[in-house]
């Protein structure tokens, strides 16, 4: 499975960006995709995830209100539209693939995702 993230970018405190992230290759089965961000300075930790089948979505508290993570099935392609931006959302974003309908990712920071994509950068100026 590959991975192609994109949408980063530099914006002000409250305002809005989407990012993208296509999956190609071996994308069959029952397998889940989910958000991971790595700030400055600080270890890695989950954002947000969606499993492919059913849809099913799960936030990390920070984001909850202000960040939505979608899928298009047909594009093989997961979003995440990030609103009401903050400072402390600056940080690097991966997205990442796992086989099945594990939560495990979801509470350890993503340990043992098989597949990554490059990150991209989030900064929110104050």
């Amino acid at each position: 499975v590959q991975l192609q993230a994109s949408g980063g970018g530099v914006v002000q405190t409250g305002g809005s960006l989407r990012l993208s992230c296509a999956a190609s290759g071996r994308v069959f089965g029952t397998f889940s995709m989910g958000w991971f961000r790595s700030p400055p300075g600080k270890d890695r930790e989950f954002v947000a995830a969606i499993a492919w089948s059913d849809g099913s979505t799960y936030y990390t508290d920070s984001v909850k209100g202000r960040f939505t993570i979608s899928k298009d099935g047909a594009k093989n392609t997961m979003y995440l539209q990030m609103n009401s931006l903050k400072p402390e959302d600056t940080a690097v974003y991966y997205c990442a693939h796992w086989h099945g309908s594990s939560r495990a990712p979801i509470s350890n920071g993503g340990i043992g995702v098989p597949y990554w994509g490059k990150g991209t950068q989030v900064t929110v100026s104050s």
